[in-house]
């Protein structure tokens, strides 16, 4: 039997009085892909914020690994963001600090005290997504694709169960785009639960996983995209869209 993640039962968002999403409900299991699609401002991201105890909703419930976000407390919400994995589409790297830098300063904010095993596990990561030779660059000396692939390594630092990730490739052209969503998929593959904000149906063409669209203040599982590929094309402003995004390491 697989163990839910995720569970997230008839939630409603409301932003300034505005209704969002009503009557959300979803769940993401071990070794899963799924993917949260629809058209710019459609909820995506915000769903995604109540996740991680960034964003409140109204009625219904959430649970992420075993937390009731409803009645989480403030070290619990540390704790939670701790045993996730969170890539974000401007890869919120800190750019005057080396690649090694970034990745041993989370590594310090979780608990590990001990610099060797901290180095050798940065070494681990960096092999793990390709890198190996990057640890004394600094992020603005390297290409948007190999920013997110340091992204990616952060994220696995403390080996989470489930990585959350908001537009991870809407920053890169599409070949580096389809990388990434394959090394997601590696991890995948390897049992982590992984959950995709996108508006790149291509992706979730290539990169098989379930479906759910936010649309017209709901969210539907579906299994035919053909229709949400127009609504979300037609959406788009020029020369795509984004997310807002917001840095969550503690």
């Amino acid at each position: 039997m697989q163990t839910h993640l995720i569970d997230i039962n008839d939630i409603s968002i409301v932003i300034d009085g505005q209704t969002i999403l009503e009557h959300a409900s979803m769940h993401v299991s071990e070794g899963e892909m799924v993917y949260i699609i629809g058209a710019v401002g459609s909820g995506k991201s915000s769903l995604l914020k109540t996740m991680y105890a960034e964003m409140d909703y109204e009625t219904g419930s959430v649970s992420v690994l075993d937390y009731d976000i409803d009645h989480i407390k403030r070290k619990e919400i540390q704790e939670l963001r701790r045993q996730l994995g969170i890539v974000f589409q401007d890869y919120a790297l800190l750019q005057h600090q080396t690649v090694g830098q970034n990745l041993d300063f989370v590594l310090r904010a979780t608990g590990w005290k001990h610099k060797a095993e901290r180095a050798e596990r940065i070494r681990e990561v960096l092999e793990c997504v390709g890198l190996p030779d990057r640890t004394d660059r600094y992020p603005y000396e390297l290409s948007g694709g190999e920013q997110q692939r340091i992204a990616i390594a952060r994220a696995m630092l403390n080996s989470p169960r489930l990585i959350l990730a908001d537009e991870p490739t809407g920053n890169l052209d599409g070949k580096t785009g389809q990388e990434i969503m394959r090394m997601l998929d590696g991890l995948r593959s390897q049992g982590t639960g992984i959950v995709v904000v996108t508006h790149n149906l291509a992706h979730v063409r290539e990169v098989p996983g379930r479906v759910y669209e936010c649309k017209d203040h709901t969210m539907t599982e579906r299994a035919d995209l053909s229709a949400a590929a127009a609504t979300i094309t037609d959406s788009l402003p020029e020369g795509g869209g984004g997310s807002k995004v917001v840095q969550v390491v503690e």
